[in-house]
């Protein structure tokens, strides 16, 4: 079995693109050898806890035409693939410390692909407040974790350092920008790869001999 950590913030459109795509490279390669981590890196760590309006979010980062012409590229995207994709239903830009520390205690109970898928619906397809409580303790609980000891965590600073650490230690190892895949340790992928690019590495990973990946 070879590691896909997958650095990631559930708030980024392209880490939903890249979600899908290699998801459907996982379906058409159900032998695929990854095991997958999801890493936490907040998009916008100075973002204040309470988040802000998705419009102002968008006007100050990308300008009004940045943001209009971005938004068209995503929804061009999404309809060409078949995503499920609703940007207009968000209003809020929220904090996703949290939504990181549910990932990182989601991870410990073998749960971090129900939990991740369910953070990029709530947020792209519901337009729902991922940096809620009781949002978070929703989903833990549909992902089989259990609700009420999630709602004690996050009312506590259970493991905001060990979030930290990990975002920091990221960045020092050079990632910049989410969705950022690391195979096997050692190669880095970069953005919302293609579905065929995703096959095409499950492919050569899994005709290699045993030693070629491990090293």
């Amino acid at each position: 079995m070879i590691p896909l950590d997958i650095f990631a913030d559930p708030v980024c459109p392209w880490c939903l693109i890249g979600k899908a795509r290699l998801d459907n490279a996982l379906v058409a390669r159900p032998g695929h050898p990854f095991v997958i981590s999801w890493q936490p890196f907040q998009l916008n760590p100075t973002m204040p806890t309470e988040g802000m309006s998705r419009a102002d979010y968008l006007q100050a980062k990308f300008g009004q035409d940045g943001a209009v012409k971005m938004h068209v590229q995503l929804l061009e995207i999404a309809q060409a693939e078949g995503i499920d994709f609703h940007p207009e239903r968000v209003t809020h830009q929220p904090n996703t410390r949290d939504a990181h520390r549910l990932l990182y205690w989601a991870g410990i109970e073998h749960a971090q692909g129900a939990v991740m898928e369910a953070l990029l619906s709530a947020h792209w397809r519901e337009g729902r407040d991922i940096s809620d409580s009781a949002t978070l303790c929703e989903i833990a609980r549909a992902a089989g974790m259990d609700g009420d000891l999630t709602a004690r965590l996050l009312a506590s600073d259970a493991d905001l350092d060990t979030i930290a650490n990990k975002e920091s230690h990221a960045r020092q190892r050079g990632i910049s920008a989410v969705p950022t895949f690391i195979v096997a340790e050692r190669h880095v992928v970069s953005g919302a790869q293609p579905t065929d690019l995703w096959i095409k590495v499950i492919d050569e990973l899994s005709s290699a001999p045993p030693e070629a990946t491990q090293h």
